[in-house]
């Protein structure tokens, strides 16, 4: 038998630099994803992460809010960039220390992606808030939804209606845009319910259209075979009309219509305390706002007053390939203008992109480049604005985090290290809760001692 210790020492020699040549290949993509680089010596490389391209010196300089409470230890405290208009958090801050003698409900309008779709983190805040301050009800449904069946804090079902979304592939006509960035175009016999999820009554339910001319609307309460009828003539604005009563389900119906119309959304709300209105819109930036027509924003102003409209995006936009946001800064401030001129005494919140995680082409999870500078732009967004601020991405954790909250045992977020689950939004919301009643508890500590 022949010895073969030289060819079996040379083949092991020729796949071991045949490995190591594959390290210098080009990365690689299938389907989309970054496949992992092989590096046979990566145990023996010091850890190095490869920094961003030139332009990241474009970062916006750190800024200095105009003021931030003295948080407790372990706290993330919302930033308030506000001036003279007060358009940071002391508007909310103050009617929610009125909450039991003004004759309305404290609204909050809570816009925002992918990561807060089917009521997730906002649902639960809702809860904690209504729990605290009083007030029943989900808020604002649009009249359709993709994820009916998704979202649980409402049974939510409907029929007969054409749906148009600003993420349409098709035409979508703006000047219908609503803030849900949608519109439904209904035919006679078109119908939308809500249901109480939790089996508990509100005391309300409103259902928001135009019309050019006439249209019926029929309000079945708890199933009741006679509804409470509507005759509503057109007039081409924003319009509503409100059912009342110990509500646990309700069914609106379209009857006869005149011509076409636009409707957009039923609610669940109470007649005091706390509603929560969630906004999410998969895909989106948060720029799209920005072509909401003036005459429907002030029409919710009219009918649905917001006390504090909160700004949660950027999923769609964090990219490990960017590092200049200064384009959808531009883009932000300007939304948050039109959202002022809309909504005059509004506070405004900024919330920060969360953690996004991605693998590293040695297989590592780390923290997406280009988040944290986006972060930085989006505080450059408050301050620019003039409005409140608060680090979504420290308070959760920081780097790392999205990774951990999908680890964890039980998971609070999916294996995308992108979005997180239910009970990640219970966790997060827990969070948010207690900044928001913290940053109340020191508005009110100041305002004591400035009437001393």
């Amino acid at each position: 038998m022949k010895n073969r210790v030289a060819a079996t020492f040379i083949l092991t020699l020729l796949v071991a630099l045949g490995l190591v040549a594959m390290y210098f290949l080009p990365p690689l993509s299938v389907g989309g994803e970054k496949l992992r680089k092989v590096d046979i010596m990566a145990d023996l490389r010091p850890d190095y992460e490869e920094p961003l391209d030139s332009d990241s010196i474009l970062l916006p300089a750190p800024v200095k809010p105009a003021f931030i409470d003295s948080c407790k230890e372990g706290m993330v405290c919302i930033e308030d960039y506000s001036d003279s208009t007060s358009r940071g958090m002391d508007h909310f801050y103050e009617v929610l220390g009125k909450i039991d003698s003004i004759d309305r409900p404290v609204r909050i309008a809570y816009f925002g992606d992918s990561f807060i779709e089917g009521d997730i983190l906002t649902g639960a805040l809702r809860d904690l808030l209504q729990d605290r301050f009083g007030g029943c009800g989900v808020g604002y449904v649009p009249i359709t939804s993709q994820i009916a069946g998704f979202r649980t804090t409402v049974r939510h079902s409907f029929g007969g209606w054409d749906s148009h979304s600003i993420t349409d592939s098709v035409y979508f006509n703006r000047s219908r845009q609503d803030l849900s960035n949608h519109y439904f175009i209904p035919g006679a016999g078109s119908y939308v319910t809500l249901g109480a999820a939790k089996g508990d009554s509100c005391h309300t339910s409103t259902i928001y259209f135009q019309a050019k001319d006439s249209v019926h609307l029929s309000a079945y309460i708890n199933g009741s075979g006679t509804p409470v009828e509507f005759a509503i003539r057109g007039n081409n604005v924003l319009q509503s009309v409100t059912a009342t009563g110990n509500i646990k389900r309700i069914r609106w119906r379209v009857g006869r219509l005149d011509s076409t119309s636009v409707f957009y959304a039923s609610t669940m709300d109470p007649k005091k305390g706390v509603v929560l209105d969630n906004f999410s819109t998969r895909g989106c930036s948060g720029m799209q706002l920005r072509s909401v027509p003036m005459s429907i924003l002030r029409g919710y102003q009219r009918m649905r007053t917001y006390d504090l409209i909160v700004l949660q995006y950027g999923l769609n936009v964090a990219s490990d390939k960017v590092s200049d946001y200064t384009y959808y800064k531009n883009s932000m401030v300007a939304v948050i203008e039109h959202l002022k001129e809309a909504f005059p005494e509004a506070s405004i919140l900024v919330v920060s992109v969360g953690d996004r995680d991605e693998k590293t082409e040695t297989g590592e999870l780390k923290t997406m480049r280009g988040v944290k500078n986006l972060i930085r732009y989006q505080q450059a967004i408050a301050a620019e604005s003039n409005v409140a601020f608060w680090n979504l991405f420290e308070a959760m954790g920081g780097e790392g985090s999205m990774a951990e909250l999908v680890h964890s045992k039980p998971s609070m977020a999916n294996y995308d290290y992108t979005h997180i689950n239910a009970r990640g939004g219970d966790h997060l919301a827990k969070i948010m809760f207690d900044v928001l009643v913290y940053g109340k508890e020191q508005y009110e500590k100041r305002k004591a001692y400035e009437a001393e």
